[in-house]
């Protein structure tokens, strides 16, 4: 399989209008406009956000003319496409904190000499009232509302801010700015993106296309989400990156390899095989912890993380690389598990202290509302972190 095959079905849930057209136009050497949009929402980028950084960079080794957007105007509304309630309101100051080191995490996937960055607020700032008005005849409230999402949200009695519906609008002005060939995005971003294809129809009579990639499963199988606290940061420390590897279900071995690596295909088959015959996957799993350290942080971390991950699941030591946590001040265990991520809410923090899966220092902790100043945290088998009290 060549290059344009293999960017058209490796990771790839979806192309609209068609595989069909879209591999006929990048067949005739036409240079395309391809982009893809992250709304600053956070201050980190996580392994599920560079299945769709890889394309990218993709399409700019082929030559193409792309884009890396990231939405700091429209993340002043929230895309709410895989969220059951409303997103919180983010500040200007607080969007522009978060994407301070959007461009330093994304050069892990994409060489910047071949692609550009652009903030949607250089257009989307200077929009006027006549143009939104027209922006917005071009699209339906009722396609918002029957998304399906939404309408539960509507059917349930809950809040659905009207800036939710501007989403969509906003994102397709995106599209239509920067004259778009080429959106790419999750599955989730169908609906958005959709627009963009609408206006480019619709204003330039243009045909436009969608790449939607698959999402990656979190560590819990869900899709991998700041929300359910199943990510895998790419600024994880190499140990604590291959300690959420090698907790991953048996099943989603492979999605991994195809989606969160650069391993060619001709070796994810041998793993496969490998899985196939029934054979231990552990050492399968070790091998795509070793890859995935080895890409983001290189070949001696991912040994040292190998070798620190043994001593702690075999020999029960603490890792020599531990991510610190600073705490303004003394808290409860059960706070400091969901402050650093440990757990995903108060309830799982105490359940977790209730079935003596945590520890301090090596000290099986029983109470939830024991307080914790200092010390190297365990949860199960393998997360740690170490933390500290702030010297004021």
């Amino acid at each position: 399989m060549d290059k344009i095959g293999e960017l058209l079905t490796r990771g790839v849930a979806n192309i609209i209008p068609s595989k069909e057209e879209l591999e006929k136009l990048l067949r005739s050497g036409k240079k395309l406009n391809v982009y893809l949009g992250i709304d600053p929402t956070a201050t980190k980028i996580h392994l599920g956000h560079a299945v769709s950084l890889r394309k990218l960079q993709q399409f700019a080794d082929l030559g193409h003319n792309v884009t890396f957007l990231i939405g700091d105007f429209t993340a002043l509304i929230g895309d709410t496409s895989d969220k059951d309630s409303e997103r919180p309101v983010l500040t200007s100051t607080q969007i522009e904190d978060n994407f301070k080191t959007y461009k330093k995490q994304a050069e892990k996937f994409l060489d910047f000499s071949k692609i550009k960055v652009r903030y949607n607020s250089e257009w989307l700032d200077k929009i006027t009232s006549r143009d939104f008005i027209k922006l917005a005849q071009q699209f339906s409230f009722g396609d918002f509302g029957s998304r399906e999402l939404i309408k539960k949200r509507l059917q349930s009695g809950r809040r659905v801010g009207l800036h939710e519906g501007l989403y969509p609008a906003m994102q397709g002005y995106d599209s239509y700015f920067m004259d778009t060939d080429i959106q790419i995005g999750g599955t989730d971003q169908t609906f958005n993106m959709q627009a963009g294809r609408i206006l480019q129809k619709s204003w330039r009579n243009k045909e436009s296309f969608i790449l939607a990639n698959e999402f990656l499963a979190g560590t819990d199988g869900r899709k991998m989400s700041k929300t359910w606290n199943n990510t895998i940061w790419l600024e994880d420390k190499p140990f604590d990156m291959y300690a959420k590897v090698m907790a991953i279900n048996d099943d989603f071995i492979i999605q991994y390899f195809l989606l969160a690596t650069n391993l060619p295909a001709s070796k994810i088959g041998d793993n496969e095989n490998e899985l196939k015959n029934k054979l231990n996957p552990i050492n399968v799993k070790r091998g795509l912890a070793r890859q995935i350290v080895k890409e983001l942080h290189g070949e001696k971390e991912a040994e040292q993380a190998e070798n620190n991950f043994e001593k702690t699941v075999q020999k029960k030591e603490a890792p020599k690389d531990l991510n610190v946590f600073v705490l303004e001040k003394v808290m409860a265990i059960d706070d400091v598990l969901v402050l650093t991520g440990l757990a995903g809410s108060k309830s799982k923090a105490r359940r977790l202290v209730e079935q003596g899966g945590v520890s301090v220092d090596g000290e099986i902790i029983r109470n939830a509302n024991e307080k914790i100043k200092t010390g190297i945290i365990k949860v199960g088998k393998h997360r740690f972190i170490k933390i500290k009290i702030k010297k004021n």
